[in-house]
């Protein structure tokens, strides 16, 4: 695949649903290259489209990711881990598992908290964080959010390990909270696991939050 196909994808993971008009002001390439890369990454089953009517006039098509579109961003070495949690509950039973993730909480805090130790703003906590997380192939970007901050991730390359076992995922949002600090309030409100898109998590001063 070249690179600006490649390009479109990654846009779709990133941002959802899009016009092809959208697309190409994104990619920097014409219409008209935007439809046929659609085309043809329809015929390959990567992608599909709705028609939604937002204003008055004809509908509107929106692109957005196939589930098999979703599969070219892959999750990381999902049937090895799957295997270990497996092992790990069998061997160690529940109480091992968990004592497992407490182990991996701790280590992931202690790297964050030392990464964000010198950030002067909540806005830069978050970035910085933002950055962690993409490196680690979450797609992370922060935004701001009236008084405070969002973090989203488009990507969870532990998908599979966080359905089967989601003490993983209440296991991350405890570290967001711990490593931020407790001047702020660490609310999730998008969730992969659950069906959305993306995962997402509001975060604001607690004073603004009371």
């Amino acid at each position: 695949m070249d690179r600006t196909a490649d390009r479109l994808l990654h846009a779709l993971k990133a941002t959802g649903a899009q016009t092809a008009a959208t697309l190409a002001k994104r990619l920097g390439v014409s219409a008209v290259a935007v439809r046929q890369m659609l085309a043809k990454h329809a015929e390959d089953g990567l992608v599909a489209f709705e028609d939604r009517r937002t204003s008055v006039g004809r509908p509107k098509r929106h692109w957005m990711l196939s589930d098999k579109g979703h599969a070219r961003f892959p999750d990381s070495h999902a049937g090895l881990t799957l295997e270990l949690i497996s092992a790990t509950e069998a061997v160690f039973g529940a109480d091992g598992l968990e004592r497992l993730i407490a182990h991996r909480e701790s280590a992931t805090l202690a790297l964050y908290r030392e990464r964000l130790a010198d950030a002067r703003s909540l806005a830069e906590r978050v970035r910085r964080l933002a950055k962690i997380r993409s490196a680690e192939g979450y797609m992370a970007e922060a935004r701001r959010d009236g008084a405070g901050m969002v973090l989203i991730e488009n990507h969870c390359p532990i998908c599979a390990a966080a359905r089967r076992c989601q003490s993983l995922c209440r296991s991350e949002l405890q570290v967001f909270q711990a490593a931020l600090g407790p001047e702020v309030a660490v609310e999730r409100i998008d969730h992969i696991v659950a069906g959305a898109r993306r995962c997402a998590y509001r975060i604001r001063p607690v004073a603004a939050r009371a």
